[in-house]
């Protein structure tokens, strides 16, 4: 009989640390697992994911004392994500309940001052292991914050490839006629939150610059009435806005290609979602993008800020995009598919059901 588990993570809203965990829990529990999934707060938004919410706050005393009621039935403790992981430690405190970490994105810009990397090398040294998502991040980690190496395991982000079928012409033209777009013609996406750090502007005015390639711009967040603005500007009649999407699919399906211009990334789902659905990925080369899109054989990775570059890549990636899209396919199945990662991760809970140490 398995140890219970218990995954912590933020809030209810379907963020990518939050979603996978969901996704995660539904693939070990399919392994005979007993996993819980339990959000600190509410999101408050449509679509929430279907999880227990503990309290108001992540950090308030009740939230602390109902997770620590939580933990007190578990045996191991995932927390997912930065947020989550002070309250795991706090309700956590005098018990003997492995801690697993799971670092989602650059640990240097979460603990960008002196004092906040003190409390997360404090954090880290609580837990039994740290899961990051590619090598150089626990390279990184681990001088950062002065943790092992042997206790920092990497397993990639994964994603159900159920439910991101290949999308074959029928499929977009569906697709296309639910978003009110013409079958003809090329079309790039946009698919992720309106702020700064996503790099939106910089999609409108790379995608202005191909003649005749429309852009689908499936997201919500604060830059969207001024992005709308620039849109008008830049690509009139081009730019199509949904507003947030449930079912990223859906809107995937109608695409010829993902536009990934981020400032900052850690492993991308939405890149993994696209190379599942058969989509090339033109993207800046950040984070660990780099592991999930093949340069020039599954998508074109560019550098940070070069716009010019971006659309050249949008160029050669519409030109070549059956062929990038079977190798992306082929490439997200072997390493990022949902069963794959799960594999990892039930194979990392077993040892640790078996470690007979705590961390003081």
């Amino acid at each position: 009989m398995s140890a219970p588990v218990l995954q912590v993570i933020s809030s209810t809203a379907r963020r990518g640390a939050e979603v996978f965990a969901v996704e995660l829990a539904e693939a070990l529990r399919a392994r005979g697992r007993d996993v819980e999934t339990v959000a600190l707060t509410s999101a408050r938004s449509p679509g929430d994911l279907d999880v227990p919410v503990l309290g108001e706050n992540s950090l308030a005393p009740s939230t602390l004392r109902a997770l620590r009621r939580k933990v007190a039935s578990s045996s191991i403790v995932v927390s997912h994500g930065s947020r989550s992981l002070p309250a795991s430690f706090v309700a956590m405190v005098g018990t003997q309940r492995r801690l697993v970490y799971r670092s989602i994105g650059d640990a240097v810009t979460y603990a960008s001052t002196p004092a906040r990397r003190a409390r997360v090398a404090l954090y880290l040294r609580r837990a039994t292991a740290v899961v990051v998502l590619w090598p150089d991040a626990a390279q990184l980690l681990s001088r950062r914050y002065r943790i092992p190496l042997e206790k920092i395991r990497v397993i990639p982000n994964g994603v159900p490839a159920a439910t991101f079928a290949f999308v074959d012409r029928g499929r977009r033209a569906a697709a296309r006629q639910r978003l009110g777009l013409d079958e003809d013609g090329s079309v790039a996406l946009f698919l992720g939150a309106l702020v700064p750090e996503k790099g939106p502007q910089v999609a409108v005015d790379a995608v202005a610059s191909v003649p005749r390639l429309r852009l689908v711009i499936a997201g919500d967040g604060p830059e969207r009435a001024r992005l709308e603005e620039h849109a008008r500007e830049r690509l009139p009649g081009r730019a199509l806005f949904t507003g947030r999407v449930e079912d990223p699919a859906s809107v995937l399906a109608a695409a010829d290609v993902l536009v990934l211009p981020s400032r900052t990334e850690g492993m991308p789902a939405v890149a993994i979602e696209a190379g599942l659905s058969g989509l090339p990925v033109v993207a800046t080369d950040v984070g660990a993008t780099r592991e999930v899109v093949i340069d020039e054989q599954s998508g074109i990775l560019v550098p940070l800020g070069d716009t010019r570059a971006l659309a050249t890549g949008l160029r050669r990636a519409l030109a070549e995009a059956d062929e990038m899209g079977r190798r992306g396919r082929e490439h997200c199945l072997r390493r990022f598919e949902i069963g794959v990662i799960s594999d990892a991760w039930d194979q990392m809970l077993e040892q640790l059901e078996r470690v007979t140490g705590y961390p003081q």
